[in-house]
């Protein structure tokens, strides 16, 4: 491999460095405010060269064979996050315990640590072969390959073996690697998006994006946990009951791994890079040369604070967020329905940015975020109740429709705040971000932005068992300290029953915190919006 300088402008090299949050759609809205950005740059930047060659438009219908082609890219992108979505659920109900479901949750942090090598995915790559193709084609082949070896081994690393359960320390390292390549690729197809379309299209870019990876992502949970469950497909789809639903894991790990290859293949023989032969006139930074961009960007006193608020914001919401969805699977509630009611979600996530950035275009969007805090701390509140009340509500047949409405509603509440303060931060990123770097600027408060979600997600579900107290029924002398213990309970015939539950208490503890946040803190980050703009802005030396 050669090391090449980037010939391109500031915002589409720097662009793609996207990252991943807590929920799918933060990282969806993230990465279509990048591309966005980069988008105005590129459109801007034909006035800074002057010698240009006439301008050659073309329509949709001339690039529809590339629109296609990057739609489908970002459907592949959308598999590994919906596949890697569906495995907390799936081991809640094999034994594990809430620490295995903390360390596996490690798997997603890959999107929210990609700035840190996307540099290179820019600047690494073979000539000949193509700048976004030396990236894209060996990382979607590992994927394939990656997806075949689990098809053959995934069953064994979820088998509940007597009293050992999953393997979780494998299925954590195979899928963070797996969540890895995801993220790589996702980095050479948002660099592709914005030169395989015409300045006249570019803009079609950040809509593939968001309904592909969304496609990709319903594909690889919701549709593969419908399918796999052997309930719904006995009540919905087959005429006679059977044991296993009509989709295993190995088998849509199987076809999914196949068609990676095959697609890959394809691309790497037919599609061609656009060879462009005039050079923008300003040229972006190296690979250390963005480094020490970053570095000087996260100095400036103003971005300091701002990251730190960034970093701890989430605190609040973290027991609600990251561990109510599995409490309610351990109560019961049968995963496949937990996933498809994302299904009614999908139009009111579409339209929530677009009622909500009118609020939030203005000089002060942080103050929508600082309004709509102490609401979701309250949903997070209702959602301990929900938790709490779903035992009793429990029918020999399942659940009635009454509960799952409840349930839907909590949701759909539950995003209209997590979207009011997710757009207000994203909206306050562009606002503040240096226009002359914006791609960088902006890609590493988003990254922030992420993180701050990720950790407490973990740390919340790390805390689950150690505050949590249970005793042995049924069988003398016996504890159920550890998974060994219960396993012994279960074997000498008793069953570990919760006598405490501490996801309860970290509900109370994060609300507490929460609000003590939103109190002083809060107060603080609306304060940021008052900063001059100089202080948002990075002197470059030459």
């Amino acid at each position: 491999m050669e090391m090449y300088e980037s010939t391109t402008q500031n915002g589409r090299q720097r662009k793609h460095h996207t990252s991943w949050s807590i929920k799918m759609n933060e990282r969806k809205h993230a990465t279509d405010l990048e591309i966005e950005e980069s988008e105005t740059l590129l459109q801007g930047s034909d006035s800074e060269v002057g010698h240009s060659a006439p301008k050659v438009c073309y329509g949709l219908k001339d690039e529809l064979g590339n629109v296609c082609l990057l739609l489908f890219l970002y459907v592949l992108q959308g598999i590994p996050l919906g596949l890697a979505g569906s495995i907390p659920l799936i081991i809640q109900s094999k034994n594990v315990s809430y620490t295995d479901q903390a360390f596996f949750s490690f798997v997603f942090w890959p999107f929210s640590l990609k700035l840190l090598w996307a540099p290179l995915v820019d600047s690494i790559y073979f000539q000949r072969f193509g700048r976004r193709k030396s990236w894209l084609v060996p990382t979607q082949y590992l994927l394939g390959l990656f997806m075949l070896y689990l098809s053959y081994t995934v069953d064994s690393l979820l088998e509940n073996n007597g009293q050992k359960g999953p393997d979780i320390v494998t299925l954590t390292a195979v899928f963070f690697l797996f969540e890895f390549l995801a993220a790589t690729q996702d980095i050479a197809v948002d660099g592709w998006a914005l030169t395989m379309l015409s300045r006249e299209n570019v803009g079609y870019a950040s809509t593939c994006n968001s309904v592909g990876q969304t496609a990709g992502y319903f594909l690889g949970n919701v549709l593969f946990l419908a399918l796999e469950s052997p309930n719904f497909c006995n009540k919905y789809l087959r005429f006679e009951p059977q044991a296993k639903g009509i989709v295993t894991l190995s088998d849509f790990l199987f076809f999914w791994g196949i068609v990676f290859l095959v697609t890959t293949t394809l691309v790497a023989i037919v599609k061609k890079e656009n060879c462009k032969k005039s050079k923008p006139k300003e040229e972006t930074q190296g690979v250390m040369e963005t480094y020490k961009l970053l570095f000087s960007i996260i100095k400036l006193p103003t971005v300091w604070t701002f990251c730190v608020l960034l970093l701890t914001a989430k605190m609040g919401f973290s027991a609600a967020d990251a561990v109510t969805g599995l409490k309610l699977v351990e109560e019961g509630v049968p995963k496949e329905q937990l996933a498809l009611l994302a299904v009614p979600m999908v139009p009111l996530q579409i339209l929530l940015p677009l009622i909500i950035s009118k609020y939030t275009a203005g000089p002060r969007p942080l103050d929508i975020f600082y309004k709509a805090f102490p609401f979701r701390l309250l949903i997070g509140l209702e959602f301990a109740f929900l938790v709490w009340w779903t035992p009793s509500v429990k029918q020999d047949g399942g659940f009635p429709v009454y509960y799952y409405i409840v349930v839907l509603l909590s949701y759909a509440v539950h995003q209209v705040s997590l979207y009011s303060m997710y757009v207000a931060v994203m909206a306050f990123h562009a606002k503040v971000s240096d226009p002359l770097i914006g791609g960088t600027y902006m890609t590493l408060l988003n990254t922030v932005t992420n993180l701050g979600g990720n950790w407490p997600s973990t740390l919340a579900l790390w805390l689950v068992d150690p505050l949590t107290s249970k005793e042995c029924k049924g069988a003398e002398g016996q504890t159920c300290g550890s998974a060994e213990e219960v396993g012994l309970c279960t074997k000498l015939g008793g069953a570990c029953v919760t006598t405490f539950d501490g996801y309860y208490v970290e509900s109370v503890v994060c609300i507490v915190i929460g609000f003590g946040w939103w109190f002083w803190l809060g107060k603080k980050m609306r304060k940021l919006q008052e900063e001059k703009t100089s202080a948002w802005q990075c002197r470059r030396t030459k």
